[in-house]
């Protein structure tokens, strides 16, 4: 406590009170006219399907709530800040505090303090438990409101080093791939190649069962052939890597998704970049707290006329620009060829040099 007292003054536990009480309310707020949009958008699904109460309470909000108040934590803590911060300003709250000998710098403080707890506790739901939460909205999603998907047709899967898979379709409605084909190699040299009318998942064993099999072995001039009408086989790979669906990466978790992505390195089956920008969605979008309080107080920290009608209006419009900038830069990385890298830096980067030179402009 003494340790904490000594660089966290009065008017810091003042000013960080306020930013993380207008922040919960701001966050309860957007809550309520997320659920009441959804609830109207989606009433005629909920009473025409099969979903009882309990499910819709508790495993779809139970996911849609945690995923978009995370998804919008930075722009609502963007708004929260601009919002005291301006009526500090226009209750002669901030002139005081400056003209006391404490530099810009200094009055930030507690601003940085603040959104460090709301960014550790961003960086800790995307990564453990966002992913959880999605999870159940997902299953609710593609089970009672758009659980029919189209079947992927033409799959080629690299196994490991010298297994290679083909389909020429997979039904993910039934777990079922047809005309299915297994080739393993040693170097350039082929060795079996296994060829099936049917392969289909067992949920209760956790292995593929293949239909009306035919395997080819070779030895080089030496050839036999092996066929049957059922047989259990262990591969890795399961239904859900043939899924269709873009919102499975968002139910990965951590681990999941790393695990998924060593996989692809080696399928190379065409989502990989679905995969690392999922990844580093999660780790660089945090940081947008930051970056959001730093022009939100440089901003709104400026006496102007009209109250705080005018910080207020300029910070939703830059938080709508924000939102913008950030699925431009998406559509880019998945579509146009930009490391995902790259994509998920770009608006915290533009949007940091804003908040700089905000800031240096900002009255001192």
């Amino acid at each position: 406590m003494k340790f904490i007292n000594k660089y966290i003054k009065l008017i810091d536990w003042y000013i960080i009170k306020k930013y993380l009480g207008t922040f919960v309310f701001t966050l309860a707020i957007f809550t309520i006219i997320s659920v009441v949009f959804d609830i109207s958008e989606k009433l005629d699904d909920f009473l025409g399907g099969s979903a009882t109460l309990s499910q819709i309470v508790f495993q779809y909000y139970g996911g849609f709530i945690p995923f978009y108040l995370n998804f919008l934590s930075p722009l609502i803590n963007f708004i929260a800040v601009i919002f005291f911060t301006a009526k500090m300003a226009d209750q002669t709250e901030i002139v005081p505090i400056l003209c006391g000998g404490a530099s810009f710098n200094r009055f930030l403080r507690p601003y940085f303090i603040a959104s460090s707890l709301i960014f550790i506790v961003s960086m800790i739901f995307n990564q453990l438990i966002i992913p959880e939460t999605n999870r159940l909205k997902t299953n609710f999603e593609n089970t009672y409101l758009d659980g029919k998907t189209n079947a992927r047709s033409n799959v080629h899967i690299q196994l490991n080093k010298s297994s290679y898979v083909y389909m020429e379709s997979f039904d993910n409605n039934n777990n079922t791939g047809y005309r299915f084909s297994l080739e393993k190699f040693d170097g350039d040299e082929i060795k079996s190649k296994l060829m099936a009318d049917r392969i289909s998942w067992d949920s209760v064993a956790r292995k593929w069962k293949i239909y009306n099999y035919t395997i080819r072995y070779v030895n080089g001039l030496k050839e036999r052939m092996v066929s049957g009408v059922e047989k259990d086989t262990t591969l890795d790979m399961k239904p859900l890597d043939f899924d269709v669906r873009d919102n499975i990466y968002s139910a990965m978790n951590y681990w999941e998704l790393n695990d998924k992505i060593e996989k692809e390195k080696i399928r190379g089956s065409g989502i990989m970049v679905n995969l690392e920008l999922e990844k580093y969605k999660r780790w660089v979008y945090p940081f947008s707290t930051y970056v959001l309080t730093l022009i939100g107080v440089a901003l709104s920290s400026r006496k102007v006329r009209g109250g705080v009608g005018l910080p207020l209006g300029i910070g939703i419009a830059m938080s709508f620009l924000y939102i913008l900038l950030i699925q431009f830069a998406n559509v880019f990385a998945l579509k146009g060829g930009l490391p995902p890298i790259i994509a998920v830096i770009i608006p915290n980067l533009i949007f940091g040099s804003i908040g700089v030179v905000l800031a240096i402009k900002a009255p001192k």
